[in-house]
């Protein structure tokens, strides 16, 4: 190599390094910059959330996106958006909690897991004035839960899948009591709340005013707020499948055959149905119709029952058979999870007519969406013999809008509590037994109805305005004589009765709760009977009138 070549080489290596020493300060200024820019951003937020940035990530077994709560949030799964660099600026947390959900002493609850709080259900969370807190919320049953501290203005994503997480930071700033739980509808009700406590868990003077200004600030924006929504136009008319149970869809008699193995595979399934003309509502359901299967066993046979929930399903469901004698009635091994199942077998021991229901906390949110239904137990020998068997059963419904409102229509959990429902039903619906499904039967016919209160909360006086019973089984005592020539059978919720009664005059009967004004809020169906006329038992120069 020549002198001048390698001196080429040279001077091009060093301007080579000084271009790379150049780049890098370049870069380092360039990353600097970038660094404050996020500092500052990361104060910014710090300010704007009063200077306690909240943060929630989750994770999810299935991979599925969930939705958060709080300034930021990310799924675990996937790279955190920028949003996320206020978690850098966050000292780290200095007191840690993790609550599985779960049942516990017949309720809904949350468990805690780990440190003091291991194994109590909706555990005191114990923290001092200025600690970072994070909360983990860990899925264990597979229904869909999350987490919230309203007054702090805290809340995690959901989960809805078991193992799936959530998780919250925050600063405990102020010193009080405060009330957490999950905002999932009818679930504090069920029970799963509990109390975060900070410091004395005193709130000071100063704060109490401050809290009952904003409260009073709230209710009058509220009022505000339910003003000018009262000037909105009515919702509009919606459309949804039929989920009322046809009364003559049951199986027929057993007969005096002997004890078998029978086997009911029965589904859980959460769907939108009609429930009345321009309104649809959020049934949960035994096999997607209201009531479930009618299910006929007789004494000394050996059920088997395998609950499926519907991996569609938003919630855990159970079966509570009251035929059983058994733990719950098969409810306490009947938590079943979306998508999953689980069985049990039983020997009918006492004949008669049953209720069963879903016995999953909240009880009565189950039973209010339609998780209901009767199954018989034949005594030895069968039922003796009549011409038509209906199945029939009432309910009431609690929507959050009106009676005779339109659109959709969800559960109102205060309503439920306070016992004031909206509508009163027969199979489920508004018109389930009236223009979708009447009964039918000829003059000179016997009817059997099989009739049950699913509630959850009133009794029937149960009456066929036109018709007299001939036997009523009262309370569904089905080995005890029958009462005879009854007008009106008292049902509680969660009990049956079967009626019997022969049909001598055509006509359209109604079949009512004599609390009347139930009929107005939709519980009324039809018996069609047609035939000759019986002028020794009926007669009138007056055609019936259209409204009877």
């Amino acid at each position: 190599m020549t002198p001048d070549r390698k001196t080429g080489l040279i001077r091009r290596k060093n301007w080579r390094n000084k271009m790379n020493k150049i780049i890098s300060a370049k870069n380092n200024r360039t990353l600097a910059l970038l660094l404050a820019a996020a500092l500052v951003s990361a104060l910014i937020l710090a300010a704007c959330s009063g200077g306690k940035p909240t943060v929630s990530t989750g994770t999810n077994p299935d991979n599925q996106t969930l939705p958060n709560s709080g300034a930021s949030s990310a799924n675990a799964n996937e790279a955190a958006p920028a949003g996320n660099i206020a978690l850098a600026a966050q000292p780290e947390p200095t007191a840690r909690f993790t609550l599985v959900t779960g049942f516990g002493d017949g309720k809904l609850v949350f468990t805690g897991k780990g440190g003091d709080i291991d194994g109590k259900f909706n555990p005191d969370l114990q923290v001092d004035v200025g600690e970072v807190v994070e909360i983990t919320l860990e899925d264990g049953d597979g229904g869909l839960h999350d987490f919230a501290i309203p007054d702090l203005g805290v809340k995690t994503g959901q989960v809805n899948s078991t193992g799936a997480t959530q998780k919250v930071v925050f600063t405990a700033e102020m010193e009080g009591t405060y009330a957490y739980y999950c905002t999932i509808t009818g679930h504090r009700q069920a029970g799963m709340e509990g109390k975060l406590v900070v410091g004395s868990g005193t709130m000071a003077m100063e704060h109490n005013t401050a809290s009952t200004d904003q409260a009073e600030a709230q209710v009058s924006s509220s009022s505000e707020t339910q003003a000018e929504s009262s000037e909105l136009p009515p919702a509009a008319p919606a459309t949804a499948e039929s989920i009322g149970r046809d009364p003559s869809d049951l199986p027929g008699p057993l007969g005096a055959r002997g004890p078998e193995t029978v086997r009911f595979d029965i589904e859980t399934i959460e769907v939108e149905g009609q429930l009345a003309d321009g309104a649809t509502y959020t049934y949960w359901t035994f096999d997607g119709k209201v009531p479930g299967p009618f299910l006929r066993v007789r004494v000394g046979d050996t059920v088997e029952v395998n609950l499926i929930n519907s991996p569609e399903s938003t919630m855990v469901h159970s079966i509570d058979l009251h035929a059983v004698t058994g733990p719950g009635g098969g409810a306490a091994v009947t938590q079943v999870q979306p998508g999953e199942q689980k069985s049990f077998t039983f020997q009918p021991l006492n004949p008669g007519l049953y209720v069963y229901h879903c016995a999953t906390p909240m009880v009565a949110h189950h039973i209010a969406s339609g998780m209901f239904g009767l199954i018989l137990v034949e005594p030895e020998g069968g039922l003796p013999p009549v011409d038509h068997e209906y199945y029939v059963m009432q309910s009431e419904i609690y929507t959050e809008n009106p009676l005779h409102s339109q659109g959709a229509q969800q559960i109102s959990i205060e309503k439920l509590m306070d016992e004031s429902p909206e509508y009163f039903v027969l199979n489920g619906a508004v018109g389930t037994l009236t223009a979708g499904f009447p009964l039918h039967a000829n003059t000179g016919e016997t009817v059997r109805i099989f009739f049950g209160v699913g509630g959850p909360n009133f009794t029937s006086a149960f009456h066929v305005i036109g018709e007299i019973f001939d036997r009523v089984y009262d309370q569904a005592s089905l080995t005890a004589a029958p009462l005879t020539d009854v007008q009106t059978t008292l049902v509680p919720p969660g009990g049956a009765t079967m009626v019997e009664f022969a049909v001598e005059v055509p006509g359209r009967y109604l079949l009512v709760d004599h609390a009347i004004s139930r009929l107005e809020r939709g519980l009324v169906g039809f018996l069609v009977v047609e035939g000759a006329e019986n002028p020794d038992v009926f007669h009138s120069e007056t055609p019936p009138d259209g409204s009877h």
